[in-house]
């Protein structure tokens, strides 16, 4: 089976093995929401995968 690489490319695996990634709706119809919540976006988030989920979408991740 082949890895998603546009997944793949939007994430990022630390040495621990933690997945992170960006949140998502930051690119468009921002303008009505609090200024709290769109800084509260801009952070990296974990993501929680299973181990199978891994092997699918981060085999080349860097």
């Amino acid at each position: 089976m082949k890895t998603n690489k546009s997944f793949t490319k939007r994430l990022r695996v630390t040495k621990k093995g933690k997945v992170l990634g960006r949140k998502g709706g930051l690119n468009h119809f921002n303008s009505r929401e609090q200024r709290v919540k769109q800084l509260s976006k801009r952070k990296t988030s974990t993501f929680t995968m299973t181990n199978k989920a891994k092997s699918r979408f981060l085999i080349n991740a860097k």
